[in-house]
């Protein structure tokens, strides 16, 4: 089966009526646990968009304080998988703003953690990579918020 467009898929819903939407939809959000993230998020939390950080960062804050620090191996596991729900929850918003805020916290946190990542090479770089991609992130924000994000990445270089 080939899979519709964008534009096919919007075209064939304005011919449905709100009934068979609101049907599709509910379908939709059975198949996978993404797809009911993504509605939960579009119904309850959009228009709260300083509530939902909050929560990121609180989910984010439970995921760090589990990690297994018994070797580095499992550190850098979790932290792959911490960064890959991030991401996720990143995507939901859209929001240019929400994202980098997210990924500093995401950034501090992964500096402050103990054992230290200055001991392992691949999470220095993972560590990095982020930084290059908040910095090239900040660039699309208005003078304001780029100024301020600025700070607060120049604060995790140090």
């Amino acid at each position: 089966m080939k899979t519709a467009t964008i534009a096919q898929l919007k075209k064939e819903l304005q011919y449905r009526s709100d009934d068979e939407i609101l049907q599709l939809c509910l379908r939709l959000a059975r198949f996978k646990k993404e797809n009911k993230e993504l509605l939960t998020y579009l119904l309850f939390e959009a228009d709260n968009e300083a509530g939902y950080i909050e929560h990121v960062k609180s989910e984010m804050d439970e995921q760090f304080s589990l990690i297994n620090t018994n070797s580095f191996f499992y550190i850098k596991k979790s932290v792959r998988k911490i960064l890959r729900t991030l991401k996720k929850f990143i995507r939901y918003s859209g929001n240019k703003e929400t994202e980098v805020e997210l990924l500093i916290y995401f950034c501090e946190k992964l500096k402050d953690f103990q054992p230290s990542i200055r001991r392992n090479v691949t999470l220095m770089n993972l560590y990095e990579r982020q930084l290059l991609f908040i910095e090239k992130k900040i660039a699309a924000l208005h003078e304001d918020l780029q100024y301020d994000f600025g700070l607060l990445l120049e604060e995790l270089r140090a």
